[in-house]
């Protein structure tokens, strides 16, 4: 644990920072950012629990899916969090403060089939897209140009695996029903 005569910058401060923008823009475009690093890591553990509990049919297909996702959510995190710290800000990071700051829910520690652990996870993407997008365009607006392109990244990688999620998720399959019975 830290102590004061060691703290360098308490968590929830902005200060000023070299790329210029002005503190109380940054103030407004960090704490859009927290909030999406903390959907962004409750995302990763969800899909990283996923990974490790997926069973069945396509189970090697959807264990390394589940395995890329989760690292396409860790490097957007990164991304994120570099992008606060710039700003002047300090990334959320504990486990009380991403639950605090995320606007999603991870399902929980439960083992569910894989088509509802799908399901779960299509819906938390579907909600981390919409803040996702709304955050890209308050960077803009804040005239914050580098945020919004990181973010416009992170959306892209979002969008992708969501619409891939999607085709999982479809009817036709070539797996028998009896033989998942």
């Amino acid at each position: 644990m830290s102590t004061n005569e060691s703290l360098r910058r308490e968590a929830g401060t902005v200060e000023e920072n070299a790329v210029r923008i002005d503190t109380d823009k940054a103030e407004q475009v960090i704490e859009a950012l927290n909030t999406d690093l903390a959907a962004t890591y409750v995302l990763y553990h969800q899909l990283r629990k996923h990974h490790w509990n997926v069973a069945g049919a396509e189970f090697e297909q959807l264990h390394d899916w589940f395995g890329d996702a989760a690292e396409d959510a860790e490097d957007n995190a990164d991304d994120i969090a570099e992008r606060v710290q710039a700003l002047g800000g300090v990334p959320i990071s504990g486990p009380s403060a991403l639950s605090d700051h995320a606007p999603v829910e991870f399902e929980g520690e439960d083992v569910y089939n894989v088509r509802t652990s799908m399901e779960n996870d299509l819906a938390m993407y579907g909600e981390i897209i919409e803040t996702v997008r709304e955050h890209i365009s308050l960077a803009e607006d804040l005239g914050d140009y580098a945020t919004s392109e990181i973010l416009r990244d992170t959306l892209e990688d979002l969008e992708d695996d969501a619409h891939e999620l999607e085709h999982f998720l479809e009817d036709d399959t070539l797996v028998l029903e009896a033989a998942l019975n």
